[in-house]
């Protein structure tokens, strides 16, 4: 009889084990960090079509899950370094060399959204793009062979934290609701950062309601974002910013010469400064019109 009672309780207690061994295995601050940004990845997924695994997975690796120098100082999660084209805020830091140069940002927020602008502009990383949403293994070997890090064992490392912690079912969210792909998805709209901003240049046929579908957008923000009014009718070529312009220009532009055809909106666009400061640092009122060679200041 006591064979009987004691088989199911030595099964039991080897279940306890194993499965406590199982939790033990997983690393604390990558649970932390997953549950703190999943749905940050989502959101860049289902804008830029990046697998929110492979977000993930590249930030737990390139930030030590949020605890690096890099991530904590600079908000910087991808290990992105600054490039020719990069015209933000800069540290510097020893990576491959000493004192490289990497990208600094104002959030965290801000760091995953050039990670998508980084990727999507890259003409290198183009062919991931034609892999399927929910091929992380595709991903994270066409990223090593880009050439996204040089560590030999970049893809593997990024798939196993991607099936160990099971970051694959976040990606599974963009097949729920593909359905059938409107002519947005089918051909979405190109992103460019300028001041640290994306905005994307309108189409013929665009409209607030549009672009604001298409990027998760209020579309009465879009229109207080860009300074313009309801009744406004979008026109091709027209540069819509998908938030709040800043006060002020960047560091690269301090003055400004009025050219042909300028007016203070497109002024304000071209450097993404809201028009309400740009009327104040040139102590002018709304009914002020910039005339040829008129100088401007922009910060």
């Amino acid at each position: 009889m006591k064979r009987v009672f004691y088989l199911p309780v030595c099964i039991g207690v080897l279940l306890l084990w194993s499965i406590n061994i199982s939790a033990q295995r997983k690393n604390q601050r990558y649970v932390d960090y997953i549950h703190t940004y999943h749905e940050l990845a989502v959101q860049q997924m289902k804008q830029h079509k990046i697998p929110a695994s492979i977000t993930l997975a590249q930030g737990i690796l390139e930030s030590g899950a949020g605890t690096s120098q890099l991530a904590r100082k600079s908000n910087n999660h991808f290990g992105i370094k600054c490039g020719s084209s990069w015209k933000g805020r800069t540290v510097r830091h020893d990576d491959d060399a000493r004192n490289e140069c990497f990208r600094a940002y104002r959030s965290v927020k801000d760091s995953y959204e050039d990670h998508s602008l980084f990727l999507t502009r890259g003409a290198r990383y183009a062919f991931l793009f034609k892999l399927d949403i929910t091929d992380y293994k595709g991903w994270a070997r066409g990223l090593k062979k880009a050439g996204y890090a040089t560590d030999p064992s970049y893809a593997n490392r990024l798939i196993t934290l991607i099936e160990e912690y099971e970051l694959y079912k976040y990606d599974r969210s963009a097949k729920k609701s593909s359905g059938k792909k409107s002519a947005a998805q089918l051909n979405p709209h190109a992103l460019y950062l300028v001041n640290d901003l994306a905005y994307v240049v309108a189409r013929d046929g665009d409209t607030f309601q549009s672009l604001g579908k298409e990027f998760g957008i209020s579309w009465k923000k879009l229109i207080r974002y860009n300074d313009l009014h309801k009744e406004y009718t979008l026109a091709q070529g027209d540069r819509i910013f998908l938030k709040t312009k800043k006060k002020h220009a960047d560091r690269n532009h301090t003055l400004y010469i009025v050219r042909d055809g300028d007016s203070m909106h497109t002024i304000s666009q071209q450097f993404g400064i809201q028009l309400k400061s740009l009327y104040q640092m040139n102590r002018k009122t709304p009914d002020y019109v910039p005339e040829v060679g008129d100088r401007l200041r922009l910060r």
